[in-house]
């Protein structure tokens, strides 16, 4: 094409689009090639894009899915014209007429599905605008540590499948920041999600060569909507455990408080099963909601094992050997302590009431072990003072019962104090992990709607 190259421009019959049209047709044979005078020269891309909608980001396949709006920008040196002579400034011509582009997104996953624009527009001092929608299925390495307040950081990026940097540029046409104000003007379509900001970055690679695809990335930065969360899953588990907490009120002997706890448990359970479709599956980390919910089943299920073990010993501490050394020194001396329930402290055995338990006095004699016929009395005395022998000795089989029964009294008692005790360390455990997972769940609110 001679005429062409020598002078850069197309000349019109007629100042009307027909004649455009035909003197263009030279140009259109040449869409095969890239539209530079000189093969040295690089042919410089001008991108930048609105994003219109977040359709849903998927945590078990790791993609994200968005509507975008893009705009693409090159020069055609092959293509000049004077507009006053062919009567206008632009013209929109079939996209399989003139040379495009092969701009990819590395991170592509799925065939764009978005509706086929076929037309672009050429302009009189050979600017080439190609607009068209995208419905880009993106890998992204998804976090979802902090779920429900966690912000995703995905990227798109944007290079040449053919062309190397030494002949393709890829630059930015417009500032980040607009394109993040003009995105959340038109985004009608956000789901669970809302966008916080998109940044751009041009991708430097050290080799002078030029042998390598020049690459632009877009960051963008979405936010779930945590509120929904908050409501269905969160609340509904805090309430739980707290009604679980307030269970230690009711008497540890009574059955109700272990029946009570059971179905606290099943409560949860059935809780955990419904709500399952709407917390994240993914095998890189674990969230820490999930943390929190198996945390609070552990605790649920820990209390009512505890309120077995308690219902145990009140009932049946009677029946119990003395408690250990090693416990009295832990549980009761240290633990109790701990959970401000000090040891009870033991009566003395001697507590002025020795004449009545048979005790006597190591200074007197007593008068019925005195042998009668060592003291001269008549034998007639013999059959009363062998009576009341057999008496004190009943007398004083009845003291060793008495003692026995004081002792085994005393050893249920260490061992009811024992129970109350662990009882008490459980629910101010329950206290411990209830204030915190509260005092965390704030934070994290605060911080995610502070960013």
């Amino acid at each position: 094409m001679p005429g062409l190259c020598s002078s850069f421009k197309v000349n019109c019959s007629k100042p009307d689009q027909p004649s455009l049209l035909a003197a263009l047709s030279p140009v259109f044979d040449l869409m095969a090639i890239r539209p530079v005078m000189n093969q040295t020269t690089h042919t410089t891309i001008t991108m930048y894009f609105t994003l219109y909608g977040i359709l849903g980001v998927d945590e078990k396949s790791q993609v994200l899915t968005t509507y975008l709006w893009m705009h693409f920008w090159w020069t055609s040196e092959f293509s000049r014209w004077d507009p006053a002579q062919c009567g206008t400034n632009n013209i929109s011509i079939p996209k399989e007429k003139i040379w495009l582009p092969d701009i990819v997104i590395n991170e592509f996953m799925e065939e764009n599905k978005a509706p086929s624009i076929p037309y672009m527009y050429l302009f009189s001092d050979g600017r080439v605008h190609e607009a068209l929608p995208l419905r880009v299925v993106s890998s992204c390495n998804l976090d979802i540590y902090a779920f429900p307040f966690d912000i995703q950081n995905c990227s798109l990026t944007f290079n040449s499948y053919i062309y190397y940097a030494i002949e393709l540029k890829i630059i930015l046409g417009r500032d980040a920041e607009l394109m993040t104000v003009f995105s959340k003007g038109v985004m009608t379509t956000m789901g669970e999600w809302t966008l916080v900001d998109i940044t751009a970055q041009k991708i430097e690679i050290n080799d002078k060569s030029g042998l390598y695809p020049d690459m632009l990335a877009f960051y963008i930065r979405v936010q779930r909507r945590s509120i929904m969360y908050v409501v269905t899953l969160l609340l509904p588990s805090c309430f739980l455990i707290t009604l679980d907490l307030f269970s230690f009120l009711l008497p540890p002997e009574s059955t109700d408080r272990s029946s009570f706890k059971m179905t606290i448990i099943f409560g949860y359970t059935v809780f955990l099963l419904m709500m399952n479709d709407l917390l994240p599956i993914t095998g890189n980390t674990i969230p820490l909601i999930n943390v929190f919910f198996s945390l609070c089943l552990v605790l649920m299920v820990a209390s009512l094992l505890e309120t077995i073990f308690i219902t145990n010993i009140l009932i049946n501490s009677s029946d119990f050997s003395p408690v250990p050394r090693w416990i009295r020194i832990l549980v009761l001396n240290v633990l109790g302590c701990l959970v401000c329930m000090p040891r009870r402290r033991e009566k003395p055995e001697g507590s002025g009431t020795e004449a009545a338990e048979g005790k006597a006095n190591p200074g007197t004699t007593n008068r019925f072990d005195v042998n009668p016929l060592e003291t001269g009395e008549p034998s007639e005395e013999d059959e009363a003072l062998m009576e009341l022998k057999s008496l004190s000795l009943a007398l004083q089989a009845i003291r060793c019962e008495v003692e026995q029964q004081h002792k085994g009294k005393q050893s249920s008692e260490e061992w009811i104090q024992v129970g109350l005790i662990i009882d008490r360390l459980l629910f101010g455990l329950y206290i411990v992990f209830i204030s915190v997972s509260f005092i965390t769940i704030i934070i994290l609110w605060v911080n995610s709607c502070s960013q």
